[in-house]
């Protein structure tokens, strides 16, 4: 037979921070406007009146840059749980670092395009190639300006052990943008 005081005792809530929860929101909405995208170049495509090219050769290399960058933002992950606050600031340092890297080989990669004579206005594959894999890049920045909140945060102590938030969220969009960089280059790989 339950009490009084059992029968009164408020149930625990489950709740999700709502950084992480904003955070989440943005990266559906993310794959929402990549889907679109990438839905809108296989109709298009299936339309004729597509040239086909092959996606310059910094392409791929700058998809090795991202994924390095991936494990150097995992590096800081694991060390803000370990308070190991040196590792943590040159872990997001290389990684904001590889991330600028990436984007840069992405510029000299729409270079090689320009040279190939593949153009934005033109053909719309050359200008599918331009919009994802720049719409991607200004995903990317969002990403190196979270890394740059992330870095100040870890100079003032206030990424550790007990307060994991920031760099978890940090972690989290960095790797979901390296893995749609990922699913864009096989993709364009694959359709182009």
């Amino acid at each position: 037979m339950k009490t009084v005081n059992e029968t009164l005792e408020p149930q625990a809530t489950r709740s999700v921070n709502p950084k992480i929860f904003t955070m989440w929101l943005f990266i559906v909405s993310i794959l929402m406007l990549f889907a679109a995208f990438t839905s809108a170049y296989l109709v298009r495509k299936a339309e004729g009146n597509w040239v086909e090219f092959k996606l310059p050769e910094l392409f791929s290399y700058s998809t090795g840059v991202l994924l390095l960058s991936s494990i150097s933002m995992h590096a800081a992950l694991l060390a803000a749980k370990k308070d190991q606050f040196n590792a943590l600031r040159i872990s997001i340092s290389i990684t904001f670092v590889l991330g600028l890297l990436f984007l840069g080989m992405q510029y000299y990669g729409w270079v090689q395009l320009v040279e190939m004579n593949v153009y934005f206005v033109g053909n719309p594959s050359g200008s599918f190639v331009y919009v994802l894999s720049g719409l991607h890049g200004l995903h990317l920045v969002s990403g190196l300006i979270v890394l740059i909140f992330a870095l100040i945060a870890a100079f003032r102590f206030k990424i550790n052990a007990k307060s994991l938030t920031q760099i978890k969220i940090c972690s989290t969009y960095w790797h979901f943008l390296d893995i749609l960089w990922l699913y864009l280059f096989v993709f364009l790989l694959i359709n182009n």
